[in-house]
């Protein structure tokens, strides 16, 4: 009886989209203080960055293998690859995790919530949705937000240079940018689990590339001193891809964008509460008003 009760909350878990949406975002979430950790002990960025990608591109390139799914590859999906992996993965978390250590977990995790924000402002931009008055409010509300966060620059006490807040600006923008590019060249017949398999595998190969190139390919060696975060980083970003796409199937592309809100509450709660990151009351406003413009910026997407 006890497992037939197991097996029911298993399967409404699976259809249920605010359950998935908790979830998924929460180990997007995670992200951000597992770096932090990675990153304080001595593990450089791109290294991280590495084992995110090559984590859940080897998860998800076994899970096709094992289930019999085929992966093709030709000219045009290897093109999708390469430039979803660069812009959507690789630079992205390189940004990222080269900046948490200036700006603080929390205060990086607030920069997901502008994504759905600059998504809207490119496809508005590049012809591809025509604005309506919510939209361009939401634009607006979220802007004014976002120059609060920056104002702030970080941590009380510990004010970033400008440098590592345009840095973390960056970061949803090529979130936003690499939302755009997977849409429009989305090659034919293709499923998303092989595209993000794919994609990670790509993204893992150029960091690894990069890490050699400049000579420091003794930096892996690093990982050796936070052996548990690592295996911890791997499992959930795996698994987080896992509950994604299943998002996606159950909520749709708008509902599915929405994770970046529970990644930053994820991210804001896990530095105050765990790592010791205390932020300005400014700080906390300028992200309840990038909640409101993001709020209506997915609402006039609708």
């Amino acid at each position: 009886m006890t497992v037939g009760a197991e097996d029911i909350r298993t399967n409404r878990l699976w259809e249920s989209a605010i359950g998935l949406l908790v979830i998924t975002g929460g180990l997007l979430g995670l992200t951000l203080p597992f770096g932090k950790v990675a990153t304080a002990a001595g593990v450089p960025a791109i290294v991280w960055a590495l084992v995110i990608s090559g984590g859940a591109g080897g998860v998800l390139i076994g899970a096709l293998l094992i289930t019999g799914r085929r992966f093709k590859l030709t000219a045009h999906r290897l093109r999708y690859f390469a430039i979803a992996a660069a812009i959507s993965y690789a630079i992205p978390n390189l940004l990222m995790f080269s900046a948490i250590p200036h700006l603080g977990a929390g205060y990086a995790g607030i920069m997901f919530t502008l994504s759905p924000v600059i998504t809207l402002v490119l496809s508005i931009a590049l012809g591809v949705r025509r604005p309506n008055l919510l939209g361009v409010a939401g634009i607006a509300i979220g802007f004014v937000g976002a120059v609060m966060v920056a104002l702030t620059r970080g941590e009380v006490g510990q004010p970033a240079e400008a440098f590592w807040v345009i840095v973390g600006l960056l970061i949803p923008v090529f979130l936003a940018a690499g939302n755009i590019y997977r849409t429009f060249d989305w090659p034919q017949d293709a499923g998303p689990i092989e595209l993000a398999a794919g994609s990670h595998l790509a993204a893992a190969s150029m960091l690894l590339i990069l890490l050699f190139a400049t000579g420091n390919g003794g930096a892996l060696i690093a990982l050796g001193s936070v052996p548990g975060v690592t295996l911890a980083q791997v499992a959930s970003s795996a698994a987080m891809f896992a509950f994604f796409f299943r998002l996606q199937a159950v909520g749709g592309p708008v509902y599915l964008s929405q994770i970046g809100y529970v990644a930053a509450a994820v991210g804001l709660f896990s530095g105050t509460v765990f790592l010791g990151e205390h932020y300005q009351t400014l700080t906390w406003i300028g992200a309840f008003i990038i909640t409101i413009g993001v709020l209506m910026t997915t609402k006039a997407q609708k």
